[in-house]
């Protein structure tokens, strides 16, 4: 009897430490987060041709934006990152893996990586990631303007491939990565593969964060890509912020003979003005330039290419987890590739536009 005692008193402790030293134990980190968006627009030309940008072509319509949904877990050094989008604008976003029996829903896909914390200061991921390069993002909530601007739409979207997170100092940080040809979930015709980086600056004692992006390398068709961008972000005041980027991107086809071969190149440049009168009230104009001078993106079937101007005056009215867009923008272009409602040429385009974006 007293060994049977003494045998329920140890495994009593023995369960007793066993209970506490997992409680200790620290608890895996758990994030659901989506949101949603629709959108009115009219254009005042009176046709939907006149969109150059992404996830805004329509006319007179009521628009269903995208559904997302964003799914984290991370349990000691490794995590994992899904985020699916639903809809025209998740459509566009994987443009290169349109809907169909073999691929089923893999252009939902928006975000998909795990990740692994190798050091204190290096993280690495493997998977398909949002671009580094630029200042807007997919997700409606996240920009302050509805509309996209052009570098955003003839930039890259995302890229698939592992890269290295690395934190420099308490305000330097870096990333260096290899990825597929731009906007790529899976590559078959090649073998050729894009190097990304970025170095950034963000000290959290001042209101000012740069960032410098660099990607390059050559397309499933040959076409050698370099792209430089820049992006900076300066808080003056609780009201007032400002915002910019800058980018370059030039093309070089390798297929072509050597004495044939020239390189092509379109840039642009955008100014970001936010003023929050209230925290529930804020204004946001971008002034937008983007030279296409070799014909590259917008003016391809444009002898001589050209350029166009954007302007874009955007209201945000926060309701809780709700924020309401009225939004008017203006296009102007250097030669006449927007079109009135008769089928006219026209070098200018206006737009009203009223959105509701949703996220939590």
């Amino acid at each position: 009897m007293k060994r049977m005692l003494t045998t329920l008193f140890v495994m009593g402790n023995t369960l007793v430490a066993w209970s506490q030293s997992s409680d200790t134990l620290p608890a895996p980190a758990f994030k659901i987060s989506g949101s949603a968006d629709v959108y009115y627009k009219y254009n005042l030309n009176g046709n939907y041709t006149d969109n150059k940008t992404s996830f805004t072509n329509s006319h007179n319509s009521f628009e269903l934006g995208m559904v997302s949904l964003k799914v984290e877990h991370g349990f000691k050094k490794g995590s994992i990152v899904a985020d699916l989008g639903f809809g025209k604008r998740a459509g566009e976003f994987s443009y290169n893996e349109p809907p169909s029996p073999s691929n089923g829903l893999s252009m939902a896909i928006k975000q998909l990586y795990v990740s692994y914390q190798l050091t204190e200061k290096v993280k690495l991921s493997l998977g398909s990631y949002a671009t580094h390069v630029g200042y807007e993002l997919v997700d409606a909530y996240q920009n302050r303007n509805y509309s996209m601007s052009y570098m955003f739409s003839y930039g890259p979207f995302f890229n698939t491939g592992v890269k290295a997170d690395i934190t420099l100092s308490s305000s330097l940080s870096a990333m260096v990565g290899v990825f597929n040809p731009t906007d790529l979930k899976s590559v078959t015709l090649n073998s050729h593969k894009y190097i990304g980086a970025q170095l950034g600056f963000a000290p959290a004692e001042t209101p000012i964060k740069l960032y410098l992006n660099y990607l390059e390398g050559k397309d499933t068709l040959g076409v050698q890509n370099h792209q430089v961008d820049v992006v900076a972000t300066y808080q003056v005041n609780n009201v007032l912020g400002l915002g910019y980027n800058g980018t370059y991107s030039t093309y070089m086809n390798t297929r072509a003979p050597k004495e044939d071969r020239s390189s092509a190149n379109w840039w642009g440049s955008a100014l970001y003005v936010n003023c929050d009168f209230t925290h529930k009230v804020g204004l946001t104009l971008r002034g937008e330039y983007f030279s296409d001078k070799d014909g590259v993106k917008v003016f391809g079937a444009v002898p001589g290419g050209g350029s166009v101007v954007a302007g874009t005056l955007s209201l945000n009215y926060k309701a809780g987890n709700l924020t309401i867009i009225p939004e008017f923008r203006v296009d102007k272009a250097s030669v006449d590739i927007f079109n009135k409602s008769g089928g006219t040429p026209t070098g200018v385009t206006a737009n009203v536009l009223f959105a509701a974006v949703y996220h939590f």
